[in-house]
């Protein structure tokens, strides 16, 4: 295990410590608007930072989910944000339980993000002095953040610099930027009528959802970075009737304001081809651009104390994504080392959580003494 350097090592930190307190997270699930399993999930989170830090950790009730903030006092400077939602409804643990052994922890949400969260509270165990440092992890960063945003937004100003403890990118590279991204809904009303009898009748909202995927697939600049991609839709009631509804969703990704500002005005001008087809569309970039602008100062100063470390842009959106917007020093995959976020196969690098802590350490140091 490789040493940051500049950081003060009061008491080292120690993988099986770690590997124990990823355990708790883990065998409390924690699916995202799950309000009593977000609350155990909640608990449990404050209690590993009180145990491991001190202190107190305040449940922070919303519609979301309780979100957890703890601070260690004087003029806040740096924020450590994650969150403790996962994307695995209950009854994932039954089926694929915490396990560590050779070399990598699993379970459901062990890399995204719980990972990230216990190496962080465990390299600020390190420091004999964390005046300044505050801790969020929300509760719904996997559907939206919208209860959290407010809040998230507020402490990262409040704070002037935030370290995302989202997990890692590919070979452990830290992430420097991310593209924006939203969810679009284009809902098309169209006429019923009988598919044999009258088929002229009706206005088939089938076939006007299918012009409209062509014209929304044709908005993708995949050269500048910006993708449109349709992924579910839905027509029809009985296979004798012309549909009279039809939907689409898509997914959008940008990575710049400019192009967000096109994807959107595109999308509030889609028109219907078939005379009497009707067209609403909801949805928006709801997370802005991450530019790399954001992260490059806190990015130097995680090379120097990390020789070697590796930043990537990367296309999916995370909180850091509002902090960045607001002209805020963000920098974001902190977290664990590994893989596999959202699907069965996930875990963490156990060998590399002792060096992520310390690195989480370092920066603290570094941004308290700029």
């Amino acid at each position: 295990m490789r040493k940051t350097a500049d950081v003060v090592d009061a008491v080292d930190v120690s993988v099986d410590a770690m590997l124990e307190d990823l355990r708790t997270l883990v065998e409390v699930e924690s699916p995202s608007r799950d309000l009593d399993a977000l609350t155990a999930s909640a608990r449990a989170v404050a209690a590993v930072i009180e145990n491991r830090l001190g202190g107190r950790a305040v449940l922070m009730e919303s519609e979301g989910g309780p979100h957890v903030h703890w601070s260690a006092g004087g003029d806040p400077r740096v924020l450590i944000l994650g969150h403790h939602d996962t994307v695995f409804p209950l009854g994932t643990l039954a089926r694929r339980p915490f396990r560590a052994e050779d070399g990598h922890a699993t379970g459901p949400g062990v890399f995204d993000m719980l990972g990230g969260l216990v190496q962080a509270v465990h390299g600020l165990a390190t420091l004999d002095d964390r005046s300044g440092v505050e801790i969020l992890v929300t509760a719904d960063e996997e559907v939206g953040s919208r209860s959290s945003r407010a809040l998230l937004e507020e402490r990262a100003l409040a704070c002037g610099a935030v370290l995302v403890v989202e997990g890692a990118a590919d070979g452990g590279a830290v992430k420097t930027g991310r593209k924006g991204c939203g969810t679009f809904r284009v809902s098309v009303a169209g006429r019923a009528s009988h598919a044999g009898l009258e088929p002229a009748a009706g206005v088939n909202a089938l076939i006007e959802a299918a012009h409209q995927v062509l014209d929304i697939a044709a908005l993708g600049r995949p050269d500048i970075g910006t993708t449109v991609t349709p992924t579910v839709a839905a027509a029809g009631t009985l296979d004798n009737v012309v549909p009279a509804e039809a939907t689409v969703i898509v997914d959008v990704r940008v990575e710049s304001a400019d192009e967000q500002q096109r994807i959107e005005s595109a999308f509030a001008a889609l028109a219907p081809h078939l005379d009497g087809a009707e067209i609403a569309v909801q949805g928006a970039v709801s997370r802005p651009p991450m530019p790399e602008s954001a992260s490059a100062e806190l990015f130097a100063e995680a090379r120097r104390l990390l020789p070697g470390l590796e930043g990537r842009a990367v296309g999916g959106g995370s909180d850091g994504n509002f902090t960045a917007a607001l002209g805020v020093p963000t920098l974001d995959g902190l977290g664990a080392v590994g893989g596999g976020a959202h699907a069965d196969h996930e875990y963490v690098v156990i060998e590399a959580m002792a060096e992520r802590a310390h690195l989480i350490a370092g920066l603290v140091n570094a941004v308290r003494k700029a």
